[in-house]
């Protein structure tokens, strides 16, 4: 008998793509809040992190950008705050990108508002 691992989703393979992004630029503190089972949520999942500098910020959210096109054909529908770069906001409909400056961040602390989503926290690689 052969046990099987279950098999991603195209929606979980993005959040990988995602993922590897954010620490391509050395993005910290990542975490993945699973939405699927929320009632009330937007998405299927939200991706968070945080920079050291508006510089940094920017750097993070375009490595996203690159990654995601690179291994998943896949673009945002949406950004937001690509300007400032204090919270800037990746929307691929079913996966939401947060990279947030580190005192933005906790300011909104958006995984206390989400409480109830399983949470993944992913170890720095730096």
């Amino acid at each position: 008998m052969t046990i099987s691992k279950k098999k991603k989703d195209s929606t979980e393979l993005l959040v990988e793509a995602v993922v590897l992004g954010l620490q391509e630029r050395k993005g910290s503190n990542i975490s993945v809040l699973d939405l699927r089972n929320i009632e009330s949520s937007v998405c299927q999942f939200f991706v968070l992190c945080n920079g050291e500098s508006t510089t940094h910020v920017s750097a993070v959210a375009d490595s996203v950008e690159e990654m995601t096109i690179k291994t998943r054909n896949d673009k945002p529908f949406h950004i937001e705050g690509k300007q400032q770069a204090l919270w800037v906001l990746l929307d691929y409909v079913d996966v939401v990108v947060h990279v947030f400056h580190k005192s933005i961040r906790q300011e909104y602390n958006l995984e206390e508002l989400w409480a109830d989503a399983p949470r993944k926290d992913i170890e720095n690689l730096f």
